[in-house]
């Protein structure tokens, strides 16, 4: 035993626990401050998680912090509190969860306090300037004509992406011709236009508002179940508001990035305070400078996605969730974390309320309000004078579709085309098609690394794994038999826009997908596009199927419903009913009414019936019904020991001397009611060159499965056999690949 002072130090490594460091003599240590210390043959930056007067290690084998990076903590009391709980829920190791919770900089030792920030401003040769000399050069055109606009002013970069979202080169551009000057300036948050709501909320928007502002001060969880177009929106902007002149923060998450530029745009406007954002698509200056104005108190609202459930609030007042169904707030690989239950669980530690919000609630989330654990506010209407879409089903098996589009939908299309209307052709898939065919030899195209076919990118003339990214020339002739006429099997988004392109040659098609938006701020520019009327038909994957507000779109098309129906993803279906709930949604949300036609091979089938009349109450009953017989979540909590290995056979026998720990933990504890199943190869066995099977542990309550899972970890750990493969685990796996 020592008397001096410790510290217990998070530092990113994996390894599940924290590290005891002696504290310097005159040194103030606190919890969630950062300290430089000495690990084998480096120095690290690890985070206080707690400090003692003494240690159950040895003195002599103790060292000294090597240096005190903050003055003040990074990370509150509660805010820290949540990052454990988390580190302890997912059995991850501490260090790196907390590491994810850090902007890049802090997490190599640098300042909490962001450098300056670039401000530009024009020069007296860019004041006299003739911009016709600027020739097609148009964003460096726009950018003069901006500064121009406010002479005098420095334009921070925020003002400079309104410009263009490819800014940084033309503005490189002009400083190195002497235009425009670059200058630091504090970080700081850019001016904001508010304008005031014109929106009369109806009675049910106003019911909800009034509980959840009712409900500031303490914790209170929420489930907003609103139809699409029901005004959810409204509803987050007037409770932001709200605690905003309380004098508190928000954070509000949204799944994907595809979802912040329009709501980024509603909260800039409506709410008089400064908002920032933060999702994957940042740079590390733009994350930390965004990190630093919420954890000061400078920023009022936060809006990101998944990690910025981990921002620091100086003074949290309320969160939201929008579209908390979906799986994309589940982190599927290193630290596998849910930003919505973390999201609650912070809510709940620091006394706030929060709203989960969506068209069509997870049933996790459904089932945990029927037993009271979340207030149920109802928008059952669209909200203003828009109506719900008609929704009928195309019967493949009676319709003939060329290039996977049917008749009824290309004379759907046509009608809005003729009236200036837009329609939304959603599918699943990219590239051009997913299987290309030798119809003499049946040879097709096979990803060497992975149990998947490739998929065909006609445009490039590539073919592409969507799983480990393997790519390589598409052949012109069969590599099998040299037939010359080889086929596209299967319809993905770019053969949809081809055959869209041949049909209506005079409208104007967008295709949104992940390849048709790999640079940065495409996404952003093609949103504005359909925005302003400059698109008669959109063709998109998920990107489109959900938040997005097109006032214009009055037709919706769903070329492949099938997918997930009867897949071996117990949630596939529940996925599949969503997923068309929300991109049917994007039909008719102003004055004129909307069409959704769905093409299915399977009209008959129940869940088709229930889309019919929008019933997803209905559906969820009997999915939930379903769920509970089969002993699944939310009956059941699930835990899946994963494991992967360049052998075909290594991964599979350690999950087999892993099952019989477990079993062996579990009779021997008081873990009674855990289950643990056989292990098998997962549904995808190879992917990436590697072999990957899995172990499911479950049981009816969480404490059981959560304490033989502790046990079980000390001995994975230390298997030799695990030293052979990579594992790990994955508690409340968002499925079962």
């Amino acid at each position: 035993m020592t008397p001096r002072p410790v510290a217990r130090v998070a530092v990113p490594v994996p390894l599940r626990k924290t590290f005891d460091f002696l504290v310097p003599g005159g040194v103030a240590v606190q919890p969630g401050i950062r300290v430089r210390v000495p690990f084998g043959s480096r120095d690290l930056v690890g985070v206080v998680t707690r400090t003692d007067a003494h240690s159950e290690v040895p003195a002599s084998r103790l060292k000294p912090l090597r240096l005190v990076l903050d003055a003040q903590p990074i990370f509150a009391p509660k805010l820290l509190s949540m990052l454990l709980w988390a580190a302890d829920y997912y059995h991850h190791p501490v260090g790196e969860v907390i590491a994810a919770a850090l902007p890049d900089a802090l997490r190599r030792g640098g300042h909490a306090e962001p450098k300056q920030a670039s401000s530009y401003a024009l020069t007296d040769q860019g004041r006299a300037l003739d911009i016709a000399t600027l020739g097609r050069a148009e964003i460096q055109r726009r950018f003069i004509s901006m500064l121009r606009e406010n002479p005098g002013r420095l334009i921070n970069a925020d003002q400079c992406r309104a410009v263009s979202p490819s800014w940084r080169r033309a503005v490189a551009a002009l400083i190195e011709k002497g235009l425009v000057s670059v200058q630091d300036t504090p970080v700081s948050l850019s001016e904001q236009i508010v304008q005031r709501s014109a929106i009369r909320m109806n009675a049910a928007q106003s019911d909800a508002l009034t509980n959840v502002i009712e409900a500031m001060g303490r914790y209170q969880s929420f489930l907003l179940h609103g139809v699409t177009s029901s005004g959810k929106t409204e509803v987050y902007l007037r409770v932001v508001q709200t605690a905003i002149e309380r004098g508190t923060q928000a954070l509000v998450l949204v799944p994907e990035i595809a979802l912040t530029p329009q709501l980024i745009a509603r909260f800039r406007q409506r709410v008089a305070s400064p908002v920032v954002v933060l999702h994957s698509g940042l740079s590390s200056t733009e994350r930390h400078q965004a990190w630093w104005l919420a954890h000061s108190g400078m920023a009022s609202v936060v809006l990101g996605t998944r990690s910025a459930v981990f921002t620091p609030l100086k003074r949290p007042g309320v969160c939201i969730i929008d579209e908390e169904h979906d799986t994309s707030y589940k982190q599927q690989d290193g630290f596998r974390y849910n930003a919505r239950d973390l999201a609650l669980y912070r809510a709940k530690l620091e006394g706030t309320p929060i709203v989960l919000g969506s068209a069509t609630p997870s049933l996790e989330t459904l089932a945990n309000a029927d037993q009271g654990r979340h207030c149920r506010l109802e928008l059952a209407a669209r909200a203003g004078s828009a109506t719900v879409p008609k929704i009928h089903l195309v019967d493949l098996t009676r319709v003939a579709a060329t290039h996977g589009l049917s008749g009824p939908l290309m004379e759907a299309i046509r009608r809005r085309v003729a009236q200036g209307e837009q329609s939304l052709i959603f599918l699943n898939r990219r590239g051009y098609a997913p299987v290309l065919y030798c119809p003499k030899c049946h040879w097709h195209a096979h990803c060497p690394r992975c149990d998947a076919k490739l998929t065909h990118h006609k445009r490039t003339h590539r073919l592409r794994c969507h799983h480990c990214g393997h790519e390589k020339a598409a052949p012109t002739v069969c590599p099998d038999c040299g037939h010359t006429e080889l086929i596209n099997v299967g319809e993905g988004t770019q053969r949809i826009e081809e055959a869209l392109r041949v049909c209506f040659p005079e409208a104007t098609i967008l295709r949104i997908d992940r390849d048709a938006l790999r640079r940065r701020g495409h996404l952003e520019a093609t949103l504005k596009r359909v925005h302003e009327g400059d698109a008669d038909i959109l063709v998109g994957t998920q990107l489109l199927s959900k938040g997005h507000d097109f006032p214009n779109v009055t037709l919706v098309g769903v070329v492949n419903a099938d997918q997930g129906l009867y897949s071996i993803d117990f949630r596939a279906a529940e996925h599949l009913f969503q997923q068309i709930i929300q991109v049917a949604g994007r039909a008719g949300r102003a004055d004129r009414p909307g069409e959704v036609l769905v093409q299915t091979c399977y009209p008959g089938h129940p869940y088709f019936q229930s889309l019919l009349t929008h019933d997803y109450e209905g559906f969820a009953r009997q999915a939930l019904s379903e769920r509970k017989q089969a002993e699944h979540p939310p009956y059941q909590h699930f835990a899946l020991l994963r494991a992967e290995s360049a052998s075909d056979r290594e991964a599979v026998q350690f999950l087999f001397v892993a099952r019989e720990q477990a079993t062996r933990i579990t009779k021997q504890t008081n873990c009674q009611g855990v289950r643990v199943m056989d292990p098998v190869p997962a549904p995808m066995e190879k992917r990436g060159g590697r072999y990957r099977a899995q172990l499911l542990t479950s049981a009816a309550h969480r404490r059981p499965l959560h304490e033989m899972l502790g046990l079980w970890l000390q001995w994975l750990e230390q298997a030799p056999q695990g030293r052979r493969v990579r594992w790990s685990l994955d508690v409340d796996p968002a499925d079962l690949y």
